[in-house]
């Protein structure tokens, strides 16, 4: 490495999958390299739906070996999922899996303690059925929830055992709706009226903040030579992708595309009005004092789920054959709940599309088209609603994260929004991570500074809207009516 240069281990947790990618940064430079991918397969036990947390466990020490020498460790992964420990901080159980359906049914016993509306307002969060809040409301009463001592989110978990020190970051803290966006601490009053002991929760800790060091057996198992610091990063996975926007002001929009896209704004304060709450808009923290203000869109999911469905065939051509299908001939709710559960995605969009009387699609090219033209409606839909809500007019659309790679959906998203699309960096989640240890390590400045050694440093590109946005509203239109 250059002189004043100096790398970072991101351990990067996605739905499907794991990677461990090493980051060299200096004053001047940025460089991103994956070491070691491995899968995330949940399984289905009697019980339920659960993560394999040993498996990821495993693949993050086969990471750190494969990365050497790094000055830092920070770990980032999906939202809202957590492990239980004992008294002597052993595991009580595989996590649940947030598509688990032990949640079906448990807002409604949530809102007659916490009316829905005074729960947005007190939390900022958007009604999804799998938030933490709903996820501990429907463990009430379990052997596994009484004997807990101790909570603690994926990545803290990780990072415990990687340590041997516990504690709550606070952004991803954030997604279980039991944080007040004002304060940015605990919504005390939420937790008592609904009999959740906030006790089980380590001390908050800010991206930036130190975790501890990797334990002697850790290292001896990775070959690394110590002391090596874990740092905690933003570690909600969208957290740290929104850091590595590469964005210049403030009058933009993001898209963080994968399995779900994440479509927002990124604010300085909360909105907590009942319009936005309606609107289901949700108020997740950031770095620096920022809120993302964002709607979950159930994102790519919908296309994995089908490839998955039709034997994984060759996506690019998939894609390549999907561009010449017309547009918007038929379209889905790219939002509707009825898509979160796995399994028999294509006859489900074939399913809703009959059911609103317009034309079924059945090729996997056709099926691929409406997916892709639904999830660009939605983002066009949630950007112009997050835009009115929060009276934050935008210039340009910034996606991240694994859809930067499809460029069919870039342009479609362009063109549904009448906006040019700036597209990348495609691991956005893991540079965000990266750069936090290195602001930590004082290698690198503020937010600003960050975001302009990614526009420097990245590459992206660029899509202009063209075709007009008539159809768009059409589409719109059509869909509100079914």
């Amino acid at each position: 490495m250059s002189v004043g240069t100096k790398a970072y281990a991101a351990v990067d947790l996605g739905a499907s999958s794991g990677r461990v990618m090493v980051g060299r940064v200096g004053p001047h430079s940025l460089e991103l390299t994956e070491v070691h991918r491995f899968p995330n397969r949940p399984v289905r036990v009697p019980e339920g739906l659960r993560w394999d947390i040993l498996g990821l466990y495993a693949g993050v020490l086969d990471g750190l070996r494969a990365a050497g020498a790094v000055d830092s460790v920070g770990i980032d992964s999906w939202a809202v999922d957590y492990g239980l420990l004992d008294a002597d901080g052993a595991l009580l159980g595989n996590p649940v899996h947030y598509r688990d359906a032990r949640t079906e049914g448990v807002a409604e016993k949530v809102w007659a303690s916490v009316p829905a509306d005074e729960l947005y307002a007190a939390t900022g969060l958007q009604y999804a059925p799998f938030n933490t809040l709903y996820q501990l409301s429907a463990a009430q009463g379990s052997a596994q929830l009484d004997r807990a001592e101790r909570l603690l989110l994926i990545p803290d978990l990780l990072a415990y055992w990687l340590t041997g020190e516990q504690g709550t970051e606070l952004t991803n803290a954030s997604t279980t709706q039991l944080i007040d966006p004002r304060t940015r601490d605990w919504a005390h009053g939420v937790a008592g009226r609904l009999g959740i002991d906030l006790g089980l929760f380590a001390p908050l800790r800010r991206p930036g903040d130190p975790a501890g060091v990797l334990r002697p057996e850790v290292l001896e198992e990775t070959g690394l030579a110590g002391p090596v610091p874990v740092t905690t990063v933003g570690s909600h996975d969208t957290a740290s992708a929104v850091a590595a926007v590469p964005a210049d002001g403030e009058r933009f929009a993001y898209i963080c595309t994968g399995t779900w896209s994440l479509a927002g704004l990124e604010l300085d304060a909360p909105v907590l009005t009942e319009e936005s709450r309606t609107a289901n808009f949700t108020n997740e923290l950031g770095l620096d004092g920022t809120v993302r203000y964002l709607r979950n869109i159930m994102g790519l999911w919908l296309l994995q789920e089908c490839v998955r469905a039709w034997g994984e065939p060759d996506l690019g051509e998939l894609l390549r054959e999907a561009a010449k299908v017309p547009a918007l001939r038929s379209v889905v709710d790219a939002g509707d709940a009825g898509f979160l559960a796995p399994g028999r995605m294509p006859e489900r969009i074939a399913a809703a599309c009959r059911d609103s009387r317009q034309p079924v699609p059945h090729s996997p090219a056709e099926v691929t088209r409406c997916i892709l033209d639904s999830l660009a409606l939605a983002h066009r839909r949630a950007l112009l609603d997050a835009q009115r809500l929060a009276g934050h007019p935008v210039d340009v659309v910034h996606v991240v994260g694994g859809g930067t790679r499809n460029a069919l959906l870039c342009q479609l998203t362009a063109d549904a929004c009448g906006l040019p699309v700036v597209a990348g960096p495609t691991e956005a989640a893991a540079l965000g991570n990266v750069l936090v240890q290195a602001r930590a390590h004082g290698l690198v400045g503020d937010l600003a500074g960050t975001r302009r050694l990614l526009t420097r440093t990245q590459l992206l590109t660029r899509y202009e809207p063209r075709g007009g946005i008539q159809r768009w509203e059409a589409a719109q239109a059509r869909l509100a009516r079914a």
